[in-house]
């Protein structure tokens, strides 16, 4: 495919292309609004190229399914939204912890319960880093356009096949439904990540004996290593225990391989900081409306710039205390009453003053808003 290939294309569209160039080979969902096309696109277009699409009864059906076809070796994804993600929480802790890669798209609606189908929303952060009980890994990313859907589609089938985790990215309907052009990338410019496979002999095999950089090796299922999956504590061999120095060590390694490899996951765009004393904290759709609020409070002498997470978690700690050890204040821009925000005074309070900027009325916040937040009392 040529590098001069565009189409005019929706950001849900984008995803299925991201995760068909990946090398998602199979889908099981639950068609639920905003995220349909996901599943009816990949209906449409696995079958051709030898994939497995299966329409499975609910949500909690369709991420065990998608757990069992990637224990069987095929990479694998649903998509959902709001309702349909509180479903599959329990069945993400057990992906977590039996180090299955697999993605899991929302595209988040309003809330709570069913909400607003047809409506942006961004209240599903904190859910996606704690929705499932225990302490676990959470890796989720959040593109603004859909270019970048289809590019960090991409990069969430790499981080989970590279460090056996889910990996959860986090639209909204904004940026689902809008429809912009799309580059194709040429497919020798796209970095495909595999899971390591086994090379010793079927004996040997320890299904979850970690290598140097905390990640086992994985076998796939009918390829003649038989090994035991559980959503319980277990030792290297896959069997559960109840040691307590070995159910320890295993918790701790499933969150340290993602929390001391942060770096390699940490995406982030940042608009105009160079000389900013005030920074706006935006993401996915609402960044779109903070970039040209910027733009606009700049005319007024302002230094005002964008610092745009795609990496949603783990929090990109590191980068917001930088941010808010240079501005004196920071506005956290978000769909929701406020959750982001919560994370960004965590790091940041203690250097600038963090203001909050929320919309929970199934509307996007807009520039204008933006603006006056930011301005009143300023003109």
């Amino acid at each position: 495919m040529s590098n001069n290939i565009y189409k005019l294309i929706q950001g849900n569209e984008a995803c299925v292309e991201g995760a068909l160039a990946a090398g998602m080979r199979f889908y099981a969902g639950y068609p639920i609004t905003p995220s349909t096309e996901i599943a009816e696109i990949s209906a449409q277009k696995l079958p051709i190229i030898d994939g497995k699409f299966i329409q499975m009864e609910d949500e909690i059906a369709s991420i065990a399914a998608i757990i069992g076809g990637s224990l069987a070796g095929l990479k694998s994804m649903t998509a959902t939204s709001g309702p349909g993600f509180s479903l599959m929480q329990e069945n993400i802790g057990y992906a977590a912890i039996a180090e299955i890669p697999c993605v899991i798209v929302n595209v988040q609606r309003g809330g709570p319960s069913t909400g607003m189908p047809t409506s942006p929303a961004q209240g599903d952060v904190m859910q996606a880093k704690w929705g499932t009980h225990g302490d676990h890994p959470a890796v989720a990313l959040t593109p603004n356009s859909v270019q970048e859907t289809y590019e960090y589609t991409i990069k969430a089938f790499n981080i989970a096949e590279k460090y056996r985790t889910p990996v959860i990215m986090l639209m909204d309907e904004t940026v689902g439904h809008m429809r912009e052009k799309l580059q194709f990338k040429n497919s020798s410019e796209i970095e495909v990540i595999d899971r390591k496979k086994p090379t010793c002999s079927p004996e040997e095999y320890m299904a979850y004996k970690p290598d140097e950089d905390m990640i086992p090796k994985m076998a796939s299922f009918g390829e003649g290593y038989r090994y035991h999956v559980t959503g319980l504590t277990h030792g290297e061999d896959g069997f559960p225990t109840n040691n307590n120095e070995i159910s320890g060590k295993l918790i701790q390694r499933i969150v340290d391989k993602i929390e001391k490899n942060i770096d390699d996951m940490s995406y982030y765009d940042e608009y105009k900081m160079e000389d900013a004393e005030i920074a706006i904290v935006a993401y996915g759709g609402v960044s779109r409306s903070a970039k040209s609020a910027v733009d606009e409070i700049r005319k007024n002498g302002i230094k005002i710039g964008l610092f745009r997470p795609i990496t949603i978690w783990p929090f990109l700690e590191k980068q917001i205390k930088s941010v808010s050890e240079k501005v004196d204040e920071i506005y956290v821009a978000e769909m929701n009453l406020g959750q982001y925000s919560l994370e960004v005074e965590r790091v940041a309070c203690k250097s600038c003053t963090v203001n909050k900027i929320n919309k929970v009325n199934g509307e996007l916040i807009t520039p204008q808003e933006i603006i006056d937040a930011v301005t009143g009392g300023r003109e």
